[in-house]
């Protein structure tokens, strides 16, 4: 599949919002009740500022467009935020569409975002989809665990982490 994938821009904010809602429900429909996605739709407006805010400060967003020009991917990482971060650096999200998933756009932005470089990131417990991705990129289960916020349904979560890998 062809693709775009650059920086995002204040004016992607909008689209970023919708599409994120919608690989969430592409991806935790079965892990999430129906409540949770009209919660997060009800959210949308300060979703959509969130991006805004982050993007205009410079914070670390990419963007993956296919030939039409339709958002078909996201990602966002930065500084780690655990208080025993055990690099550097977190990646954040990375979402796409399932219509694209297994044509190269997830590795395409992963490469882009963080390139080979000692990472980390937080990874659903039911997402083996996932999780087999991060492990081709030289993820491995740490053995850190948590549970999700209440607003997540407190669904548990593990983190993997790699170090620099060659390719």
């Amino acid at each position: 599949m062809d693709f775009t994938i650059r920086p995002a821009r204040v004016h992607d904010a909008e689209d970023m919002a919708l599409m994120h809602l919608q690989s969430w429900r592409e991806s935790y429909g079965h892990l999430l009740p129906e409540e949770f996605f009209v919660r997060q739709e009800a959210g949308l407006g300060a979703r959509i500022e969130r991006y805004r805010e982050y993007i205009a400060a410079g914070h670390q967003r990419l963007v993956a467009h296919d030939p039409k020009g339709g958002l078909v991917g996201i990602a966002a990482a930065g500084p780690g935020r655990d208080e025993d971060s055990p690099c550097g650096l977190e990646l954040f999200m990375l979402y796409t569409l399932k219509r694209v998933h297994g044509q190269g756009v997830g590795q395409a932005l992963v490469d882009a975002l963080i390139g080979t470089g000692p990472a980390y990131l937080w990874v659903l417990d039911d997402n083996p989809r996932a999780q087999a991705f991060y492990r081709r990129n030289g993820f491995v289960p740490d053995g850190k665990r948590q549970l999700c916020d209440p607003s997540w349904h407190s669904l548990p979560e593990h983190r993997m982490v790699r170090a620099a890998v060659g390719r």
